[in-house]
């Protein structure tokens, strides 16, 4: 882990703390309540875009653990993870051997991850307005694309 990487981690988690989103061995800061696991999303990311750090808020106030990776080209963990050229966004996360293109909706990777389906990921093309993080409220509707089926289709796997 980076010098940087390790920065943009503990601002997350300090951001995580204020949100009232934090846990310690397994126990929230803020409720009586033990607290699950948070499930690891690992997010590469341009250094100076900042809808993909308003998309990984997005994700922390959904109660997912968040690693940011700062980096210069994000195209090679693109490629990586399978991701088609026509389903690139701004930034790549992966969760639980999944990739995540875009600004998806933390709603629609917790039905990913509950799903299971056999697929690569899902995408969020391009950058919509009103996805998570870029949060324009112009109710323009977006897709989230389910992608990297064993038959090669994708399909639309949720309409926001």
């Amino acid at each position: 882990m980076t010098m940087k990487t390790k920065k943009v981690a503990a601002a997350l988690a300090v951001a995580a703390v204020l949100a009232g989103g934090a846990a310690i061995g397994g126990a929230s800061l803020f409720a009586g309540a033990p607290a699950a696991a948070a499930q690891v999303v690992e997010v590469w990311k341009a250094r100076t875009c900042e809808c993909c750090t308003g998309w990984v808020r997005h994700m922390i106030a959904a109660g997912f653990a968040v690693t940011v990776h700062e980096v210069d080209d994000v195209d090679p963990i693109k490629a990586e993870h399978g991701i088609p050229g026509q389903l690139h966004s701004c930034h790549t996360s992966v969760v639980d051997g999944y990739a995540v293109e875009g600004h998806v909706p933390a709603a629609d990777v917790k039905r990913l991850l509950a799903e299971r389906p056999k697929a690569r990921g899902l995408s969020v093309p391009g950058m919509p307005q009103d996805a998570p993080g870029m949060d324009m409220k112009t109710g323009e509707p977006y897709q989230v694309v389910l992608f990297g089926a064993p038959d090669g289709r994708m399909r639309v796997y949720a309409t926001h």
